[in-house]
């Protein structure tokens, strides 16, 4: 860099911050360069990308091939060189991976994978003998955004939606009558089911479980004189001589009730109290035709997959493949934070995927919103938006370049026959182009990848 020389009187109060240093430090963080393999860190960068997607499994389970490390091996000219030859300035990317087939000892083989272009002390990358910029993004951030909207009878209606970083959108929203619904996946917004369907597919099966993420339980003897308003019954109450239900579950009692089962020699009754939300949740819960964690994880695959026999198993592997498997569902650092700090949560839980505990969080967030207590959120505010530096977007192609691969690989041991007289070796696996084809064509066809100006 040249010497800049000033002929001014005034001194620099404040030395100028490095303005690009959001590039050059994002694409370093990517890449991980000066860090030894064993040192990197697994969860961002490139690192991150290979860790996702590797060890892959064969479909009977006789080959497994995983990840070791990846090494950068830089070009012997200058970028300066490259720019005046024509040419692009890159590295080579060659990555150790492990086989392990049957019984037979692992075997260690390095594979080429391709090109990665490298950054330049400006900022810049030089692609085919042009210097280019890639441009950061600003995108909406991943998190947890509640809001507000009128239906055409003029009722204002409270919702929340959960937006990761990748996978299944959900949103969570009061309908005309109160009752609070669920949607899965926005391009399919017509598939609705009930928020409480949805929760007792996560594991709170019973009424009680249910109830009690929201309610508290009390008992109260059937002589009392006067009624706390807002108190139902828990549970169906049978009269012990005839064995006939004298007050059905979710009752309101009355004093009324309360001399029936009095009459009925019942002394004690066990009730909920619904005065926090006025039995809000309880009219959802009350709506419920599925009543154990079974049939509601069944209902809830029959919404979604209406042509496919909702069997529990099946049922159960939707939910976790939608909201808790890692490759599938993330929320990113972000949309972690986002979460906790919105709902008031402890901040050292670090899971990026979703946790039962946030819908529950979220729903009572959006009960007290309808009852006048919380705030909306506005999502084109800048506050509900980041930026997404070039790290960040190299990542994402290299998740797809890598996803391709993970499916050629699975093919590949497929078709391998174990009786033939050759190994099978990580070479013969893995087909490089796919990664180095997806990152050769972000940097030189991306709308985000531009030509870096000189003009002023």
């Amino acid at each position: 860099m040249v010497e800049r020389k000033n002929f001014g009187k005034l001194k620099d109060v404040i030395d100028l911050p490095d303005l690009i240093e959001i590039q050059t430090k994002s694409y370093r963080d990517f890449l991980q360069l000066d860090v030894p393999p064993a040192k990197r860190r697994n969860d961002i960068g490139l690192q991150a990308v290979f860790r996702e997607v590797f060890p892959i499994e064969s479909y009977y389970g006789s080959h497994v091939l995983d990840f070791v490390s990846y090494d950068v091996i830089p070009p012997k000219g200058s970028w300066q060189k490259a720019l005046a030859d024509g040419e692009s300035y890159q590295a080579s990317l060659r990555v150790k991976f492990r086989l392990k087939s049957g019984d037979a000892a692992p075997m260690e083989d390095e594979v080429y994978m391709g090109e990665i272009p490298l950054i330049t002390e400006q900022g810049t990358f030089i692609i085919n003998g042009a210097e280019r910029v890639i441009v950061s993004q600003l995108h909406r951030s991943p998190g947890i955004c509640f809001e507000q909207n009128y239906h055409t009878n003029g009722t204002l209606l409270y919702s929340f939606r959960i937006i990761p970083d990748r996978g299944s959108w959900v949103e969570v929203a009061f309908d005309t009558s109160d009752i609070l619904n669920i949607y899965l996946d926005r391009k399919k917004r017509r598939r609705k089911f009930l928020a409480t369907t949805f929760l007792r597919a996560l594991g709170f099966g019973t009424d009680e479980e249910l109830l009690g993420l929201f309610y508290k339980f009390t008992t109260i003897k059937t002589s009392l004189r006067s009624v706390q308003p807002n108190l139902v019954i828990k549970a169906d109450v049978t009269d012990p001589d005839s064995g006939s239900v004298v007050a059905k579950r979710f009752d309101t009692v009355t004093k009324d009730l309360l001399g029936e089962l009095a009459a009925a020699s019942i002394k004690e009754v066990d009730v909920v109290d619904t005065s926090w939300d006025e039995g809000l949740i309880l009219k959802t819960i009350a709506k419920n035709r599925a009543r154990t964690e079974v049939a509601a994880a069944q209902e809830s695959y029959a919404t979604l997959r209406p042509g496919d026999p909702p069997t529990p198993s099946n049922a159960r592997a939707m939910l976790k493949r939608l909201f808790f498997e890692p490759r599938r569902y993330d929320l990113g650092r972000v949309g972690r934070y986002k979460i906790q700090q919105k709902l008031g949560r402890d901040m050292n839980e670090h899971s990026r995927v979703l946790l039962k505990e946030d819908f529950v969080y979220a729903i009572r967030y959006l009960i007290g919103l309808k009852q006048g207590e919380g705030k909306i959120d506005d999502i084109d505010h800048l506050g509900s938006r980041r930026v997404r530096t070039v790290g960040e977007l190299v990542e994402n192609q290299c998740r797809t370049g890598l996803a391709r691969t993970e499916r050629m690989v699975r093919e590949r041991m497929t078709v391998y026959d174990s009786n033939t007289q050759e190994p099978l070796t990580p070479q013969k696996l893995i087909n490089p182009k796919a990664l180095g084809a997806v990152v050769r064509d972000f940097f030189g066809r991306s709308q985000l990848s531009q030509f870096m100006d000189q003009t002023n």
